[in-house]
């Protein structure tokens, strides 16, 4: 775990007067699972979109650097090309497609048809809820599944980093556990990931580093098992202490 995938230094993001992120430091090395936590209105939503440029209008300052290049201000088609995916908040499936055509489009750069009817079994065996309803409209799936299948559509581009913004929001509990479980599995398979996401518990469990945000700022961070044990952390996001 000694390449870097992502370092972020001093990211500021402001709309008009509001200054939502003001100056944090991040890093990402090949094959962690990394998670930025912190209460509703932290910042992290934000800071995510500021990576893959898919903020609306507003000022971004400090440096973002993916695979050692640096990214601030390219698009996220440009970034889809160099293997940066994200999973949005909300999910974002093409509701009137099949879940096999949301795959195909996830694997739009790709020419290779025989890799990419490979990789949809591949994630058809990690996401079997999927595979048994291949056929049938994105529009009409569970919130849980509608995220199986923008992750597995996401996967399908080959990212060498995974975004994934709040991949629990809305969904039942049992849900949530599924969900949670499939983030762990693709983090075994080598997959580089950044997780931003509300549960701090589920996402610290899964984690091998942390970052907690609080009002724009990044204000503890370190390795996952000892901050869920952390008083602070408790007391703040785990309801305990």
């Amino acid at each position: 775990m000694t390449e870097n995938v992502l370092r972020v230094k001093g990211l500021k993001v402001a709309y008009g007067g509001i200054q939502a992120v003001k100056g944090i430091d991040l890093e990402v090395n090949q094959g962690e699972l990394i998670t930025l936590i912190g209460a509703n209105g932290a910042g992290k939503t934000t800071a995510l979109k500021a990576i893959t440029g898919t903020l609306p209008d507003c000022k971004v300052e400090g440096h973002i650097e993916y695979m050692g290049q640096a990214i601030k201000g390219l698009g996220s088609f440009a970034l889809v090309k160099r293997n940066l995916a994200m999973v949005p908040e909300g999910r974002g499936v093409f509701t009137r497609m099949s879940i096999h055509e949301n795959l195909l489009m996830g694997a739009y750069i790709r020419n290779d048809k025989a890799g990419i009817d490979a990789d949809i079994e591949k994630w058809f065996g990690v996401f079997p809820r999927l595979k048994e309803r291949q056929t049938q409209m994105a529009g009409t799936l569970s919130g849980g599944e509608q995220q199986m299948l923008a992750m597995a559509r996401a996967l399908m581009s080959h990212p060498k980093l995974l975004l994934l913004d709040e991949p629990s929001m809305g969904l039942s509990p049992i849900m949530v556990e599924k969900i949670f479980e499939v983030v762990r599995t693709v983090s075994a398979q080598g997959v580089t990931i950044l997780l931003v996401e509300q549960n701090a518990k589920l996402a610290l469990q899964a984690a091998h580093r942390g970052y907690v945000m609080d009002s724009g700022l990044v204000t503890m961070s370190g390795n996952a098992k000892e901050m869920l044990d952390d008083p602070r952390v408790k007391a703040a996001y785990l309801g305990e202490g």
